[in-house]
């Protein structure tokens, strides 16, 4: 198989705006041979998009994005890393699927304190508002495009910066596993856990490499190297990085569909990504 792929990706399931099959015709239209639906806490989408994407004859991944609690010794405040974490071999477990249902029941919990926090700060919000464009996997993102729709905030960035961020007076922690959790719990569900964009993380390059190899040494077992906010030589530094600890390259686009319109599926940020397909061929390969 050839062509081109992206494995990473959203559907309005959690945080995009497609829906699971209109994200199959984008992939289509743009020319993709295989794509992964990883979206927050669920499978929902995947699930919903498998139908039609055999028909369509698209190479459909298993795949899901979680998020961890980064514990750092000299942090002076807490960090959070994503995980995605692929099943291109196998179904997820039964005890995975069962955290997950978890991991959803604290997401929910957390957005009740959010709307509480945003109320205190005089915005005129409630979660059933919220959760109408959510549902179950319901996150910042909503709040964010009801704050805009309403006139709060100018747009995303800013509803962020306002309310939503980290550093802003309404933001609410979610409560988190640590990141060597979550790798050991993607890894006993059959899973294949990967750092998501490790730009994110915001630590200076010794740091950085130190945490991944602490990270490999607990089961994680993939970097990703192409994103859509990783330059190409971001790109070319995390691909020596993932040889050097032994880790998995992956990569995609982390499309969203409107929320993030400067990110086109496949090609990311002004066609930054370019996912060699041996790069799946290397995650089915792997072997727990």
């Amino acid at each position: 198989m050839s062509g081109l792929i992206d494995l990473h990706s959203h559907t309005n399931a959690s945080d995009g705006t497609l829906t699971p099959n209109q994200l199959i015709g984008l992939a289509q239209h743009n020319g993709l041979t295989a794509l992964a639906i990883t979206d927050h806490d669920t499978f929902a989408g995947y699930e919903a998009a498998l139908p039609t994407a055999r028909a369509a004859g698209l190479d459909l991944v298993c795949g899901i994005e979680l998020n961890s609690r980064l514990v750092l010794d000299d942090a002076a405040h807490t960090r959070f890393a994503h995980m995605l974490v692929y099943f291109p071999n196998n179904k997820p477990s039964s005890e995975f699927n069962n955290w997950l249902l978890e991991e959803r029941a604290e997401r929910r919990l957390r957005n009740e304190k959010l709307v509480k926090a945003l109320q205190e700060r005089d915005v005129d919000i409630n979660l059933q508002e919220v959760e109408e464009r959510g549902r179950s996997i319901t996150g910042r993102p909503h709040f964010a495009r009801i704050l805009v729709e309403k006139g709060y905030v100018a747009d995303f960035s800013d509803a962020f910066h306002k309310y939503l961020g980290e550093e802003a007076p309404s933001y609410v922690e979610r409560v988190s596993k640590t990141t060597e959790e979550v790798i050991q719990l993607a890894r006993a569900g059959g899973g294949i856990p990967v750092v998501a964009h490790p730009v994110r993380l915001g630590l200076p390059r010794a740091a950085e490499a130190a945490l991944l190899e602490r990270l490999q040494k607990a089961g994680l077992a993939g970097l990703e190297v192409y994103h859509s906010e990783h330059s190409p030589a971001l790109q070319a530094y995390y691909r020596d990085l993932a040889a050097k600890l032994k880790l998995l390259p992956t990569g995609g686009s982390d499309f969203h569909g409107t929320v993030k319109p400067d990110i086109d599926l496949g090609s990311g940020r002004a066609n930054n990504v370019h996912v060699p397909i041996d790069i799946l061929d290397g995650l089915r390969r792997f072997v727990q």
